[in-house]
């Protein structure tokens, strides 16, 4: 009998370390697993180089998404918005000749500025987070087509300043340093969100907006900000892209944003399953990264990374309802196990007579 009652907590334990770290234990294993295919190729410090080089942009764009989907909404402009930046970023330092710190941070700011928009046409024009990002998206789009009249922005001979390329391109303790910008917005959006009244008021935004009008949270002010803290973290992505491509490429963006949406959905799932967050949002392009890598270097045809991203964005939406809908069962039955039962009335229950 005592082993019976023994294992439904073992279980219960495990099922709760499985919940939140299941991902990382997934990114771990698919690390063992392509090593042990690839050998010579894939568990080299050239690789792991290379990982962290290729995927600090997608993981910008990731907790950036993140942001908003905190607050219940989505920004679908990101893609266009990125593409805009880094033709922005290009276009003021090779043809307007601005220096490159004031050219990043003017890009970065108008980045802010198009997410304040999204927020206002948002909460005060009551209009869906899809339709609204995706309009202004748009809109984003054809200033890109304007700015560029459909052509790249190349560099003279001189080239861009080597200062301005090593944003992207230097090393960090041995590490390309776009990763350690990764992990410093990370940090950020994690004291943020898990340390500050900011983020809780974030998440009670997006448990339920009404309570949250209730108890006197200005639900627009930070749905708004919400907004302007993701466009500006895709303004910082653009200004990398620009020192990573070193040309301005008018069509780049949409690419980024399906793999954005994939890690910060699936991040859901993983650290604090049920709502998004910061580090689980790493850990889901992590496993995105080893992912991508392996088969890559198994040789698969171009067409396997959307395949891979498209099923993984299904799989990712599927888990996240899965994890809110469990936290939720969780919350409410812990509510009934911690409500006392209504104590039994003295006053006898009169019975009603039946006629003869």
């Amino acid at each position: 009998m005592a082993s019976d009652a023994v294992r439904p907590a073992g279980g219960r334990h495990l099922g709760q370390l499985v919940g939140p770290y299941g991902l990382l234990v997934l990114a771990v294993a698919l690390f063992v697993v392509f090593s042990l295919i690839l050998p010579g190729t894939f568990p080299t410090l050239t690789n792991i180089t290379s990982i962290l080089s290729n995927q600090a942009i997608p993981a910008m764009l990731a907790l950036g998404a993140m942001i908003p989907i905190v607050t219940g909404k989505f920004d679908l402009s990101m893609g266009y918005g990125l593409g805009l930046a880094h033709v922005m970023t290009m276009q003021l330092v090779v043809n307007g000749g601005w220096p490159w710190p004031l050219a990043c941070l003017t890009v970065i700011a108008g980045a802010g500025l198009v997410g304040a928009v999204n927020g206002a046409l948002v909460e005060f024009a009551q209009i869906d987070s899809f339709i609204a990002t995706l309009g202004t998206g748009s809109v984003l789009y054809a200033v890109t087509g304007w700015v560029t009249g459909g052509a790249r922005i190349v560099p003279g001979p001189t080239g861009l300043p080597p200062s301005f390329t090593d944003l992207y391109d230097s090393k960090f303790l041995g590490l390309p340093v776009a990763a350690t910008y990764v992990v410093l917005v990370t940090v950020v959006l994690w004291v943020l969100l898990e340390r500050l009244p900011f983020g809780r008021y974030l998440y009670v935004i997006g448990s339920n907006t009404r309570a949250a009008n209730l108890v006197g949270i200005p639900t627009r002010r930070y749905v708004i900000l919400a907004f302007v803290g993701s466009a500006a973290v895709t303004g910082v992505a653009g200004v990398l892209l620009a020192a990573q491509q070193q040309i301005g490429n008018p069509s780049v963006g949409l690419d980024y944003l399906l793999p954005a949406f994939v890690g910060a959905l699936l991040g859901s799932t993983a650290i604090r399953p049920g709502r998004a967050n910061a580090i689980g949002t790493l850990v889901a392009v992590t496993i995105l990264a080893i992912g991508l890598s392996g088969i890559g270097q198994l040789g698969a045809q171009f067409w396997v990374t959307p395949l891979f991203n498209g099923v993984t964005l299904v799989v990712a939406v599927g888990l996240a309802g899965y994890s809110a809908r469990r936290r939720l069962r969780a919350g409410a039955a812990a509510t009934r196990a911690s409500t006392p039962p209504a104590p039994a009335s003295d006053t006898p229950v009169s019975t009603p007579s039946i006629p003869a």
